[in-house]
């Protein structure tokens, strides 16, 4: 009787204390996407996240169909693409939340959840890409940069808008944050 009392407690414990506490103080944020909507960020908490400043009007923008299969490859594993549309660089996101939505599902079939448009500028910056910048040290230069977050929030590696959402570079750290042997 002990012993299940115990294992009783655990669970509780893990289980309502558990869903506060693992949020990652880098996802512990509240944004709209697209739609409207409220998200909270801590729902992908325990997941290794590529936070992405995006833009529907750029050279790079093409790079949106290699996030929506790197999202798919790898969202069973434990793994999510996050947009965060932003038109801080050469103006290329001109467009409402709604076009923006409307775009990226049309010619590109974005799937992974995108957040509504926003700064990702440093003095600027949206919450999340400001504690991105701390952590990392980067600053977004252009559309495109990617941010990866290891399942703790503990570990943030960036990539430049040049590195491609397939380069070895990107896939091999997270391959190793997902803990998938290359």
């Amino acid at each position: 009787m002990t012993s299940e009392r115990v294992l009783i407690g655990l669970m509780l414990a893990l289980f309502v204390g558990g869903s506060m506490a693992a949020c990652p103080k880098i996802l512990d944020h509240k944004m709209k996407n697209l739609e409207g909507k409220t998200i909270d960020l801590c729902k992908y908490s325990g997941q290794v996240v590529l936070a992405v400043n995006t833009a529907s009007k750029c050279g790079f923008t093409p790079q949106f169909e290699e996030l929506e299969a790197l999202h798919q490859n790898y969202k069973d594993q434990g793994f999510t693409v996050i947009g965060f549309p932003a038109n801080d660089f050469g103006s290329q996101e001109p467009g409402s939340n709604q076009e923006i939505k409307e775009f990226c599902e049309l010619n590109y079939g974005v799937k992974f959840p995108m957040m509504e448009k926003s700064s990702v500028k440093k003095k600027t910056a949206n919450p999340i890409f400001a504690q991105l910048i701390d952590a990392t040290g980067v600053t977004p230069k252009w559309n495109f940069y990617k941010y990866l977050i290891s399942r703790d929030g503990e570990e943030v590696y960036s990539f430049s808008s040049v590195t491609s959402p397939n380069s070895k570079k990107l896939l091999n750290k997270l391959k190793a944050l997902l803990e998938i042997e290359s």
